[in-house]
């Protein structure tokens, strides 16, 4: 699979649609991590996923 880079200017802009909070990015998954939901947001295809339904749930 190849792997499409995200758009940094547009990670930038990106908060959390659950707190609203910043987002952290994680390049070796490809995820967009917010601490304060817990959640990890996947990016597929260059593209940040931010559907609450599609986000991994961090553990502890």
């Amino acid at each position: 699979m190849t792997e499409h880079p995200a758009d940094p200017k547009l990670l930038e802009s990106l908060v959390c649609p659950v707190t609203r909070s910043a987002l952290r990015y994680d390049a070796a998954r490809q995820e967009l991590i917010s601490d304060a939901a817990g959640l990890a947001f996947p990016i597929r295809n260059g593209i940040p996923v931010m559907l609450i339904d599609e986000a991994r749930i961090l553990k502890d």
